[in-house]
């Protein structure tokens, strides 16, 4: 039994490969993160608030020239009535996102047309107002 060694089992687990790749993993998140929201253009009021969660929702937006999409689709305002109509049943969250030079008295019908469409929670989207003290 002369040179006969006995090998004891290495039980540690080595992470630094493991750490490395979740470290280039988070790098690579967080630069393509902010190239991954799509949407249409809008120029949003200021106002204080809370910021949403991201859930599954219909985003109505108003933009300056006065076209409303809806989900990314362009609709026009008796389309887009009968569309929340025939889904106001599932109690969707409804959230409304208007350009800030669209005169006020269209925002307001537009409203109007989503109530009257049944939808019963309604959201208005907004950029965060940053005050300097």
């Amino acid at each position: 039994m002369r040179g006969h060694r006995t090998r004891d089992v290495l039980s540690e687990i080595n992470v630094t490969p493991f750490v490395d790749v979740m470290l280039v993993l988070l790098v690579i998140f967080m630069i393509t993160a902010p190239l991954l929201q799509q949407g249409i253009d809008v120029n949003l009021p200021k106002a204080k608030g809370k910021n949403l969660l991201p859930e599954e929702r219909i985003t109505l937006v108003i933009k300056k020239d006065g076209i409303i999409y809806m989900n990314e689709n362009s609709v026009s305002v008796p389309e887009m009535r009968h569309k929340l109509e025939s889904i106001s049943k599932l109690n969707p969250n409804v959230f409304l996102r208007a350009d800030k030079d669209v005169p006020y008295g269209f925002v307001v019908e537009v409203m109007g047309e989503i109530k009257g469409a049944g939808i019963e929670k309604l959201g208005m989207i907004t950029e965060p107002k940053i005050s300097l003290k």
